[in-house]
């Protein structure tokens, strides 16, 4: 220990612009690992697993320790091939996160067809709550629901709270499962969602949310789409969207939460201001092939 700080100071001397370069390189990576894993159950695990390997990479540097350091150059390669065995799911989430993100800088949703449908939508989960009638409604966006679609029954038909209404009336044939809304139109009803794999409900202590609200939050960690559910047992309204519950809304928070996810400002894990460079990139680009 009396060596430390020498150890510390003679460790200080040395470094130069190419290990800063290499730390804020390797602390970038590991900042994007953990955007990728945010709101999964691989989120707290991967933090820990960092903190660790930190504190024992500076101990097993600073002091001689023969033993720890040969258990530790052993466990490290068994380490990386198990991880993406373990976040197997997470890992799948993140990077179809980061092709929405990527696609998004360049396609947006239609602000005519959210106009159409955020009103029918929201008068329907208004009357369905008050009247305690659970219900599924998915909103698709740029990901394609079409596998979800082939589950349920075909409809085309033009999106109206009457019909909501109607689909979802207690005892039905179509009221078991979710209605997906392609543009203004419903796709289909009595469709098939998967159901969530986060944990967000094992760490609730509320279990009135059940098989609607999994399926809402799975939907959601699967593709770009917006779920509003609404509790049969309560009528309490929710939206999910990205793996995240926003519950207990009224119509006017539901309406606004809608527009804003419906077409947001960006949907992406890059910084805002690497965002909007790349933003301008291709819109020039593509405004310039136009012309």
């Amino acid at each position: 220990m009396d060596n430390l700080p020498r150890e510390l100071l003679f460790n200080l001397e040395r470094i130069n612009f190419s290990n800063i370069f290499d730390l804020i390189l390797v602390v970038a990576i590991f900042y994007f690992i953990l955007q990728l894993l945010q709101g999964t159950r691989g989120d707290t695990l991967i933090r820990g697993m960092i903190l660790m390997i930190i504190a024992i990479s500076i101990f097993s540097s600073l002091l001689p320790l023969p033993a720890f350091s040969w258990l530790l150059r052993n466990t490290l390669p068994a380490l990386l091939i198990a991880i993406p065995v373990i976040f197997a799911p997470e890992i799948r989430r993140g990077l179809e996160r980061l092709g929405r993100a990527g696609s998004n800088i360049i396609q947006r949703p239609d602000n005519r067809a959210s106009e159409q449908i955020i009103p029918g939508i929201v008068t329907a989960a208004q009357r369905l709550s008050n009247n305690r009638h659970g219900a599924l409604i998915v909103i698709e966006r740029t990901v394609h629901l079409d596998e979800y679609i082939e589950t349920g029954i075909p409809m085309d038909a033009i999106l109206t709270p009457e019909l909501l209404l109607q689909i979802f009336y207690v005892n039905t044939p179509l009221h078991d499962g979710a209605v997906i809304i392609r543009e203004n139109l419903i796709a289909a009803a009595s469709c098939v969602m998967p159901l969530s794999a986060s944990g967000t409900f094992s760490r609730s202590l509320d279990r009135q949310m059940g098989l609607r609200h999994r399926a809402a939050l799975g939907i959601s960690e699967v593709s770009d789409a917006i779920s509003v559910v609404v509790s049969e047992e309560t009528g309490a309204i929710s939206v999910t969207h990205n793996g995240r519950m926003i519950r207990r809304l009224d119509p006017n928070r539901l309406r606004n939460i809608l527009i804003a996810f419906y077409r947001p400002r960006s949907e992406t894990i890059l910084p805002p201001w690497l965002y909007n460079i790349l933003n301008r990139i291709f819109k020039n680009r593509f405004s310039s092939h136009q012309v």
